[in-house]
């Protein structure tokens, strides 16, 4: 009864909206979902996992093209004599059987790309509880997962089609909207002439004159001027201010390369709402990318590491826009910032 709910409240959504390009991250349960701004969605299980994860991944459109994985991992990578995996998965506490040849084993991971073969398996687990290992700690809460996958379908817009995960229909698989047009962010200057000894020298005492003049409650002595040539008559100016346990809040100014010396404040704004509801970010622990020409920034939800925020922003000449923002709301020990859900990407 509860996912015929779920079902209605969907597409009375569709009605009211035309677009599904907003990027959306959802919990339900002990799995999470996130899709981003091209209707690719991820869902993991989360939680008490110890270690044992099960992801999938597709695109938006008419293709089928989705991956399944169930591995053994985590930050603290599993010893590499563990023993193999595969055999030893148990659905509610009987053997899981991997009927389809379609599966590429490895001692800690199986993945597949098969539509069939991820259509079947999710049929099969779908109304079971758990995922454990044999002689193992690892454990897959499969609770939550029914409700990941017809949010899925909704934001893709599956619902009522041949490719939908729940709820299958009759209508086409051509029936479903592709992906949304990845937007572009311009790179402006990708090379700019380097800051030259004395342009360094200047720009470093007018960034110590600044720092002087902004309240901040970090320690003087933690306080780091940082300068790097933005284009040919722009720099980028950062200082530490704010400082808790292990982020920083960072403060940054566009600033002329040339005396007498003009700055503007950076404001980094996203063009969608988060789930905190606040389009401006704070900028924590901020760097310059020199390869990439982009500012990045990384909120730590904790020391390790393991969840947080993670953003990249271009220069398009006039301010930073937003290239990249990956979230992971769930502290579980399981990856670091490169391997965090994307909710928004440009090219």
């Amino acid at each position: 009864m509860r996912y015929r709910v779920l079902i209605l409240f969907f597409l009375g959504l569709f009605t009211a909206f035309s677009s599904w390009a907003a990027p959306a991250q959802q919990r339900y349960s002990d799995w999470q979902v996130t899709c981003n701004n091209q209707n690719f969605c991820v869902a993991r299980n989360t939680g008490e996992h110890h270690g044992l994860v099960m992801t999938l991944a597709r695109s938006a459109g008419a293709k089928t093209d989705a991956t399944l994985r169930i591995e053994m991992g985590g930050l603290d990578e599993p010893a590499a004599r563990i023993a193999p995996i595969a055999p030893r998965l148990l659905l509610d506490g009987k053997p899981l059987p991997l009927t389809s040849t379609n599966w590429s084993v490895t001692p800690q991971r199986l993945i597949t790309g098969h539509a069939a073969t991820i259509s079947d398996f999710l049929q099969t687990i779908q109304e079971a509880q758990t995922i454990t290992l044999q002689n193992g700690e690892g454990m897959i809460s499969l609770v939550g997962l029914k409700a990941a996958l017809l949010f899925i379908d909704a934001q893709q817009k599956r619902v009522g089609s041949e490719t939908a995960w729940i709820n299958k229909g009759s209508s086409p698989p051509l029936s479903v909207p592709p992906a949304p047009a990845l937007k572009g962010v311009a790179r402006v200057n990708p090379t700019p002439t380097p800051l030259t000894r004395e342009e360094l020298d200047d720009l470093l005492d007018y960034g110590n004159w600044r720092m002087g003049n902004t309240q901040c409650s970090l320690d003087p002595a933690r306080r780091e001027v940082r300068v790097t040539a933005l284009t040919d008559d722009k720099a980028l100016l950062m200082i530490g201010c704010e400082a808790g346990a292990y982020n920083t809040v960072d403060l940054a100014w566009l600033v002329s390369r040339e005396k007498p010396y003009a700055s503007r404040m950076v404001k980094l704004r996203l063009p969608f709402t988060p789930a905190s509801g606040d389009n401006d970010m704070e900028m924590m622990n901020v760097g310059f990318d020199t390869k990439t020409r982009e500012l990045t920034t990384l909120a730590k939800g904790r020391g390790l590491t393991d969840c947080g925020i993670q953003t990249r922003w271009r220069f398009d000449g006039q301010r930073f826009r937003l290239v990249r923002y990956a979230e992971e709301p769930s502290c579980d020990n399981w990856h670091g910032p490169d391997a965090w859900p994307t909710l928004w990407i440009t090219r």
